[in-house]
Formats: C-alpha cells, structure tokens, sequence
C-alpha cells in the first residue's frame, strides 16, 4: 500500500503542476480575458490598453475610466496578471529573473563600462545636461544600435522615437548606420516615430504606444524630451502640483512598459540654473523629486572648454557608484576618444570648477 502511494505521488504532483499551469494560461488578446466583452474590449483599447501586459500593469482607478464597475476592474486585472505569473518570489529567483534582463551598448566603450555594460532593459535611464551637449544625438546613436544582433551589444530591435521639441534628424540615423556597417533604409523602417505637440499629446501616444510596441518588436523607448512641453504649458506655482502628478503618471506608465516588453526605456531632460552654485553644480534637472526618483538611472552630460568630446556622469544608479567618463560627438555617432583628443583636454579654469564643485 505504501510503494503505491509512493508511485502515485510523482503522478499527482505532475497532474497539480498541469492544473496550475492551466490556471495560469497565456492569454494572447484582452478579448480573451474572462470579463472583457467586444464593447469593453474597444473602450480599453481607445484609452491605449491594447495587450495583456498593459491590462495586467494596470490600476482600477484606470480601468473604471471605461464604464467597468471595480469589482469587475479587479477581475479583470487578477486574470491578466494570473496568465503573466506574476507572484512573490524569492531573492535567488530574482536573480534568475534578472537573467532575461538585457543590455543595450551606447557606441563607446567608456560609457558601456560606465553603466555597468550598457544601458538595461525594464529600466528608465535619464540624460540631462545644457542646450546643445548631445542628448538628442545619443538618443539617434541607441536608436541605430537597438537594431544590432545581441553578439554586437544590441537588443535586434526596434526603436520607438516620441519627439517633443523636433529634434529628430534622419541624416544622423544615416550616417551612423553606414559607420556600423547596416542598410540605412531598412535602419529607418525601424525606427518607429510619433512627435508629440502638447504634453496631453505626449501623454496620449504612450497610452497607445503598447500595440505598436508589440507588433514591432520595439526593445527601445525614447522620450526626447519628457519635460519641454509640461515646462512651458504649466507655469507657476499654482499649476506645479498639477503638472508633477501628470508628470509621476506618464513616467509610471513608461516604466510598465518597459518591464512588460523588456525593453530600454530613454528620456532626455532639460535644466535648471540652481540659485547656489558654490554648493553643488551649477545647473539641476527639471521635474523635481518626481523625475528624480522614478528614472533609475541618471547621467548628466556636459561639454568640455572646446571641441566635440563631452564629459557624462553617471549621478544615480541602483547599483552602480557616482563615477565619470568621456566621450565624443563626430559625424558618424558616438565614439571613444583617441589619444589626440587625451592630449587636447588639459586642465583649464572651467573644467577646475566643475570638479571642484563635485568634490
């Protein structure tokens, strides 16, 4: 009697394995989602929950915004993220989970290093830095280089480019496409573009943003820039609880899309002069405590006295120490810099303040 209770108990295991297996099945559309009918299907989808993942991110205050009672927003949520697994886990298992974590290369070496191997995916990194200091171009650089086969430090991607101050220039992607050795025109057929005019606008394609994320195999969003348009429509101290709540939403919503699609998540940022410059550098980003402590990490960019070579600090990371390095801006992207340009950057009075204002 007992060898068949011994016997049996293998089969049982499997056979409870399947059920919870089952219980947790994929579901590939919303529609399929127990709860969610044709008319529900379409009132989700017009407010930009498209996939299983987005639904599954979710709040209940959001999906009552579609005529959903939140007992049945909770349902609704409970079954999408039951078929994703998502559970509480172990610190081990975590790690394990990190596995599938990947890195995206900046096109210089000395960055790469800098962020630990490259920019991750399910995060939010933020660059900030002064008008001109080469934001935009590094974000044309991730947007090439996102197509490169994982062997060349890429994601074999697509990139999402959401531009808010008309900044993007297809003759940047071009001529970085030719130095890497890909076909321009197909280069430009993956970078998916949209320019946001207003910030509801900005905030409106990130809402509608997941269906095009999943049919192109999107592995890099971009925000260039999350700022300029809240900055100049809310204005005032009146309006400034107003733009930081809209400001804490559309970064939230970023991140769960970055998490649900594993991919990198980029926002460029603009600054601020800082009323005391003796205690600390003498620009700060925009958007306060909000921004701050929802990108991930943060890297402020700045130029040197002369030339094209940059200096990027690294400010904040989860895991990584305060640290810098250089770079440069040619024709073809970003590059590391050559003993040449080590020879031009001597020491002069601006570059002394700016260390001495770290220290």
């Amino acid at each position: 009697m007992e060898d068949e209770t011994e016997e049996e108990l293998p089969a049982k295991q499997k056979e409870k394995a399947q059920d919870a297996e089952e219980k947790r099945r994929k579901y590939q559309f919303i529609e399929d989602i127990p709860g969610v009918g044709p008319t529900t299907a379409e009132k989700l989808k017009e407010m930009g929950f498209h996939t299983v993942e987005s639904l599954a991110t979710a709040t209940i205050r959001e999906l009552t915004q579609a005529s959903v009672g939140e007992k049945q927003a909770a349902r609704m949520i409970a079954e999408a993220r039951d078929s994703l697994a998502l559970t509480f886990i172990r610190a081990d298992e975590l790690v394990k989970m990190r596995e599938n974590v990947r890195r995206l290369s900046t096109g210089s070496k000395q960055l790469d290093e800098l962020f630990g191997g490259g920019l991750e995916t399910q995060t939010i990194t933020e660059f900030y830095g002064e008008y001109g200091v080469g934001k935009s171009i590094l974000c044309h650089q991730l947007a090439v280089n996102v197509q490169l086969p994982e062997d060349r430090d890429g994601l074999n991607g697509s990139a999402l480019y959401i531009d808010t101050e008309q900044t993007f220039r297809p003759e940047w992607i071009i001529r970085m496409a030719g130095a890497l050795g890909l076909d321009p025109a197909q280069t430009l057929k993956k970078i998916i573009y949209s320019e946001a005019f207003n910030s509801d606008h900005q905030i409106l394609i990130l809402e509608k943003a997941d269906k095009y994320i999943q049919e192109n195999n999107v592995r890099l969003i971009i925000l260039d820039s999350l700022t300029s348009h809240f900055r100049s429509e809310y204005l005032g101290r009146e309006m400034l609880v107003e733009r930081q709540q809209k400001l804490n939403s559309h970064l939230h919503r970023l991140v769960r899309l970055s998490r649900a699609f594993n991919a990198c998540a980029v926002v460029t940022n603009q600054v601020m002069s800082k009323p005391n410059p003796f205690f600390g550098m003498a620009v700060e980003a925009v958007g306060g405590h909000i921004v701050s402590h929802t990108s991930h990490t943060r890297v402020f960019l700045r130029r040197t006295a002369s030339g094209p070579v940059r200096i990027c600090r690294l400010v904040s990371s989860p895991y990584l120490p305060e640290d810098e390095r250089i770079f440069k801006i040619t024709e073809e992207g970003i590059k590391d810099i050559n003993e040449e340009d080590e020879a031009h950057q001597q020491t002069t009075p601006h570059d002394a303040t700016y260390r001495s204002s770290r220290n």
